[in-house]
C-alpha cells in the first residue's frame, strides 16, 4: 500500500467534560503537527511526583479532517499510529475504530470502513496517563502517524518479512516472506515479484511466482533468493540491502512495497559467548529511556538518529531500549549507523508497580503487543536480543516461570532468528521473603521498603542478596526459560554461575556506572558474559535525582530523589542534550577506546558539607579549569588513565606523579589548589611519557557561539550554544539567561541544558545555559531559509544563525 505522513492538520486540547462543554465551558483546540508531547508543555507541580519529573497526570484529545478523494471507495484505508501514550481511543465520524492500551506498541485502524471518500471526515483520538509509570513518559500522539491506501488486492502493513540463512562468504539464501491480503468477494490471482539490491542500488537477486488468494482472505508468498558474496551487517560494517516487492497483474503493477534488511548471522554459547558473522563481539552497551532529553517524548526521527550517534561516538556499541519497545525510528537508525539492540517489551507483567499501569491489561493485551514488537523489529538486523520483561517481582515464583515460558516461546514462534532474555533483579524476585525476613528481626513490616528504597543501597548489598542460595532457587526456572540470562545488579552471580550453571549465557542488562571497571573486566575475562549495560547512556526524564550527587550538612540524610525543580535522573554519560559527562570518558578508557587521559574537577564551594554518592553516582565534577573566584581553593582532581602512571601539571609546573591503571580503578586523585591556567595530565607508560589531555582557563564571557548540526532528514535542526571568551573557549562558570528568536519557514521546538534542575521550561523561548552550554532545537515547517538569532541581553555578543533552504526532494524523503 502507498504510504504517506498522516502528521499534519491535527488539534489538541485536554481532555474536556462534555457535560461541562454543553454549559458553555469550553477548552479550545491548539493546532499541532506530529509527533507530538502533550505532556512537556505542561506546568509541572512542586508538590507532584519526582517519579514523573513533577509533570502531572491528565488526557488529551486529538482530531482531525481529513477528505479523501472520492476514487479511493473500495480501496484499502489504514491508518497506522507508531505510538499513543496511552490508553488510546480512535474514533472516525463518531464510530469507536479501535484502541491500545499499551503506550509503546504500534497500531493500525482500518478505517476504510468508516471514511467517506470525497466527503469531510473526523478522526479523533483520546490518550490519558497518570499513575502508571515510575519515569516520564509523555502523553498523546507523540510518534509518527501514517496513511496508507492500497487496492483490494494489497500488502498490508509490515508485509513483508526479509531473512537470510544458509551464509557462507559466497553467498546467502534471502527469504522473502510476503502476506498477500484481499478485501475482494471472489478469489484473486497476482504475480509477487521480488527485486534485492545492495546500497549502490544494483539488483542482486530476483524472482516471481504467482499468489491466489481466497476472498477476503490473506496468503504468503515465500521466496528464497540466491546473493552472490555478500556483505554481512554488523556494527563495525552496517551494510544493509533493500527488498522491493510488486504485485502484478497482467504485467501491471497494483501495489508494492519494500523493506530494508541486512544479512548476518547469530550464534552464542557458553565458550565462545556472543559471535556476530563468526566473530567474537562483547556488548558495550547503554540502557536508554524512550524520551529525547529537552523535546520530551516526541520521537522525531532526526533527534532519535543524534541520540543513537553520539552514543555510538561516546563508545558503546548496542542500545537496550528500557522498558518498552525501541520507535522505528530508532531502530532505523541502529541499522544505519551499527548498533546493537536488545528490544524489551514490558516494564511489569500482573503484578503492579504503579496503581495504573499495563499490569491491569497485561493478561488481555500481551500477546498482541509482543506481537506487534516482533513485526516492527523483524527486518531490522541491529535487533539481536529481545528482553521479556524488566525487573519482574514474578520471576522469583512458579507463576513467573509459567509466564516467562508463556512469553518466550511467543517470540519465538514469531521470530526464530533471535535471542530470549529478561532483565531479572534478584533482589526485586525474592521481595516478598525480604518483607518477611525484615518483620520477623522486628524491622518493621517490610511495607514501607519500596522498591528504589532498597535498591539505593551499596552494590555489594543487592550482590550479597543475589548470590543467595534463594536467589539461586527462586530465579532459576525464569533463568533457564532463556536463551540469555539477562541480570539487573547482579554481577555477583557472573562468576558462580559458570560453576552452578555452566550452559548459562550472561549478560548484565542493567549495572552501576559506578563499576564499570569491576563489570567490564568480568565481562572480558569470562566468555560466557557477553556484555554490560550501563544504567544510563542517555539522560532521561524523571526518577529525578537517582543519580545526584549528595553534599550533606551535619545531621542531613541522603534521598534517593531530587527536589522540585529537579527535572532528570541524572545517571546518564550523556546529559540531557548530549553532552559527555566524565562517567563517558572513563568508561571510554576502561572499555580500552581511548588512550588520552582525561581530567575532572570536582565543583568547589561545598567544602563544610560530606560527600555522598548513591550506586548511580559518579563524582560531582566537570571537565573545567575555569573556577573564576575560587582563586587558592584546594580543588579535587581526578585523572583518568589506563596508563600506570599519570602526571599533572599546572602552566609547566609538575603537581606530582600518581599511580592509575586498572590496579587503580584507572583513576588518579590530586589536590591543587586553583589558579588559572593550563592544567596537563600526561599518561606514563613503562616510565615514557605518552599521551596528554589539558584543560585550560577560559578568560572572561565575551559572545555566545553557536554549532548547527542538521538532522539526516532535514526537519531539525540542532544549534549547539556556548558562552565563550575571546579565544573561543567556554566559560563553564558565566552561564547566561538566553534567548532563542526564529524567523522564517522554521519554529522552535526546544531550547534548554543538560541541568538536571532548570528554573525554566523547554518550550519557551528562554533557558539558562548550564556550564556554558545549552542547545536550541528547529523544527522546519517549510523549504525556505531560516534565520535563528541567540542573545543574552547586552551583557555579551548575540550569535545568528542562516540556515539555507531545504531540497524539496530531501523534505519529501520524511514522508
Amino acid at each position: 500500500m502507498k504510504r504517506t505522513a498522516f502528521n499534519d492538520g491535527w488539534q489538541f486540547r485536554p481532555k474536556q467534560n462534555p457535560f461541562a462543554e454543553l454549559g458553555g465551558v469550553s477548552i479550545p483546540y491548539a493546532d499541532v503537527t506530529l509527533p507530538h508531547d502533550a505532556l512537556i508543555h505542561e506546568q509541572r507541580d512542586p508538590d507532584g511526583e519526582g517519579a514523573v519529573a513533577y509533570f502531572p497526570g491528565g488526557a488529551y484529545q486529538y482530531r482531525r479532517t481529513f477528505t479523501p478523494l472520492a476514487d479511493l471507495a473500495g480501496q484499502r484505508i489504514v491508518l497506522e499510529f507508531e505510538g499513543v501514550y496511552r490508553d488510546a481511543t480512535v474514533h472516525i465520524n463518531g464510530a469507536f475504530a479501535g484502541q491500545r492500551p499499551y503506550g509503546y506498541s504500534g497500531f493500525t485502524i482500518d478505517a476504510d470502513r468508516f471514511l467517506r471518500p470525497g466527503e469531510e471526515n473526523l478522526i479523533e483520538v483520546e490518550s490519558r496517563h497518570g499513575g502508571d509509570s515510575r519515569w516520564y513518559t509523555g502523553a498523546g500522539i507523540y510518534r509518527d502517524v501514517w496513511l496508507h491506501v492500497g487496492p483490494a488486492v494489497h500488502i498490508p502493513v509490515d508485509g513483508v518479512r526479509v531473512s537470510a540463512a544458509d551464509i557462507e562468504p559466497d553467498g546467502a539464501v534471502v527469504e522473502v516472506d510476503v502476506v498477500v491480503a484481499s478485501t475482494s468477494n471472489r478469489l484473486e490471482t497476482v504475480d509477487v515479484a521480488v527485486a534485492l539490491t545492495d546500497t549502490a542500488g544494483a539488483t542482486v537477486a530476483r524472482g516471481t511466482v504467482p499468489v491466489t488468494v481466497d476472498a477476503n482472505g490473506r496468503s504468503r508468498s515465500r521466496q528464497r533468493l540466491y546473493v552472490r558474496s555478500p556483505r554481512l551487517w554488523s556494527a563495525e560494517n552496517p551494510t544493509l540491502y533493500s527488498a522491493a516487492v510488486e504485485l502484478t497483474v497482467a504485467g501491471a503493477t497494483i501495489d508494492d512495497a519494500s523493506a530494508v534488511f541486512g544479512i548476518r548471522t547469530l550464534q552464542v554459547d557458553p565458550v565462545h559467548g556472543l559471535r556476530v558473522n563468526g566473530e567474537v563481539v562483547k556488548l558495550r552497551g547503554a540502557c536508554v529511556h524512550h524520551d529525547n532529553g529537552i523535546l520530551g517524548a516526541a520521537t522525531f526521527a532526526d533527534a532519535e538518529e543524534r541520540r543513537v550517534r553520539l552514543l555510538k561516538d561516546a563508545g558503546f556499541n548496542a542500545i537496550r531500549s528500557s522498558h518498552n519497545p525501541m520507535s522505528v525510528a530508532m531502530l532505523e537508525a541502529c541499522d544505519r549507523l551499527g548498533v546493537y539492540v536488545m528490544d524489551e517489551t514490558f516494564d511489569m507483567w500482573t503484578s503492579n508497580k504503579m496503581p495504573h499501569d499495563y499490569s491491569l491489561h497485561f493478561t488481555e493485551w500481551w500477546e498482541r503487543d509482543v506481537e506487534a514488537m516482533v513485526t516492527k523489529d523483524f527486518n531490522h538486523p541491529s535487533v539481536i536480543v529481545y528482553s521479556i520483561g524488566n525487573e519482574i517481582p514474578e520471576t522469583g515464583s512458579p507463576a513467573g516461570g509459567i509466564m516467562g515460558r508463556a512469553l518466550a516461546e511467543k517470540v519465538r514462534v514469531l521470530d526464530p532468528t533471535r535471542y530470549v532474555t529478561n532483565a531479572v533483579n534478584g533482589m526485586l524476585a525474592v521481595m516478598d521473603d525480604i518483607k518477611k525476613l525484615t518483620a520477623q528481626h522486628g524491622q518493621g513490616d517490610g511495607d514501607a521498603a519500596g522498591i528504589n528504597t532498597l535498591m539505593a543501597g551499596p552494590g555489594e548489598f543487592m550482590n550479597q542478596i543475589g548470590m543467595s542460595p534463594m536467589v539461586t532457587e527462586k530465579t532459576a526456572e525464569s533463568f533457564g526459560v532463556l536463551d540469555i540470562a539477562g541480570m539487573n545488579y547482579l554481577d555477583g552471580r557472573y562468576v558462580m554461575d559458570k560453576e552452578l550453571f555452566p550452559h548459562r549465557v550472561i549478560v548484565g542488562t542493567e549495572t552501576f556506572p559506578t563499576r564499570i571497571d569491576h563489570n567490564w573486566a568480568l565481562v572480558t575475562e569470562n566468555a560466557h558474559v557477553i556484555g554490560d549495560f550501563t544504567w544510563t547512556g542517555f539522560d532521561y526524564l524523571g526518577e529525578v535525582g537517582i543519580g545526584r550527587a549528595h553534599h550533606l550538612s551535619e545531621g542531613e540524610t541522603p534521598s534517593l530523589s531530587g527536589p522540585y525543580p529537579w527535572i532528570a535522573a541524572w545517571c546518564g554519560d550523556l546529559d540531557l542534550i548530549g553532552g559527555r559527562r566524565p562517567a563517558s570518558f572513563y568508561r571510554e578508557i576502561v572499555f580500552g577506546l581511548r588512550k588520552s587521559p582525561y581530567i575532572a574537577v570536582s565543583r568547589p564551594g561545598h567544602e563544610d558539607t560530606t560527600f555522598y554518592a548513591g550506586p548511580w553516582t559518579w563524582s560531582d565534577s566537570i571537565g573545567s579549569w575555569t573556577w573564576t573566584g575560587h582563586e587558592g581553593t584546594p580543588l579535587a582532581v581526578e585523572v583518568y588513565s589506563d596508563a600506570e602512571e599519570v602526571e599533572l601539571a599546572l602552566d609547566g609546573d609538575v603537581i606530582g606523579t600518581v599511580a592509575a591503571g586498572a590496579d587503580n580503578r584507572f583513576t588518579a586523585e590530586f589536590t591543587v589548589a586553583y589558579r588559572p591556567g593550563e592544567l596537563t595530565a600526561t599518561a606514563i607508560r613503562q616510565g615514557a611519557r605518552a599521551e596528554t589531555f589539558s584543560l585550560s582557563s577560559a578568560g572572561d564571557a565575551s559572545r555566545l557561539e553557536t554549532r548547527v548540526e542538521d538532522g539526516p532528514s532535514g526537519e531539525l535542526v540542532f544549534i549547539e550554544i556556548a558562552v565563550v571568551d575571546a579565544d573561543g573557549r567556554v566559560n563553564t562558570g558565566a552561564d547566561r539567561l538566553i534567548e532563542v528568536r526564529v524567523d522564517g519557514d522554521a519554529v522552535l521546538a526546544a531550547v534548554g541544558s543538560g541541568d538536571p534542575a532548570p528554573t525554566h521550561g523547554y518550550d519557551g523561548p528562554e533557558h539558562q545555559t548550564f556550564d556554558g552550554l545549552a542547545l536550541a532545537v528547529v523544527r522546519r515547517t517549510g523549504h525556505g531559509t531560516v534565520s535563528v538569532t541567540v542573545s543574552a541581553g547586552d551583557v555579551i555578543a548575540s550569535a545568528t544563525v542562516m540556515l539555507d533552504e531545504v531540497d524539496p526532494l530531501r523534505a519529501a524523503a520524511r514522508s
